[in-house]
């Protein structure tokens, strides 16, 4: 791996519930990890998709990151990304043959209704 080519900022939040003054459980994103990754875009993930009449591009990335062990716990579920201002969904996250050298992260831009 060529650690020159990790030069974007990136930042994984985690899900979590917390209790406020009334009892209620809320769901809320607060910041797990940062570190430096390699983002390339991904062809196979570029889908097009018709919502509310309007065909929408579902840009994919891909991150590449090195491996450490807070971020040999992310999933799919829980995690998410936040990448130059824009939100991503994690789709698959891949331990590369769990050789502990990098972690590839699959996403897709969460689309946000104005």
């Amino acid at each position: 791996m060529k650690i020159s080519l990790l030069n974007e900022r990136i930042t994984f939040e985690k899900n979590t519930t917390y209790v406020d003054e009334n009892a209620n459980h809320k769901n809320t994103w607060e910041e797990y990890f940062s570190c430096y990754t390699y983002a390339g875009s991904s062809s196979y993930q570029q889908k097009e998709q018709q919502a509310a009449g309007i065909t929408v591009t579902n840009g994919g990335l891909v991150f590449t990151v090195r491996y450490c062990s807070e971020l040999a716990v992310i999933d799919s579920t829980h995690y998410r990304v936040r990448f130059r201002g824009e939100v991503y969904n994690i789709t698959s996250v891949d331990m590369m043959n769990y050789q502990r050298e990098s972690i590839k992260v699959s996403c897709e831009k969460e689309r946000r209704e104005s």
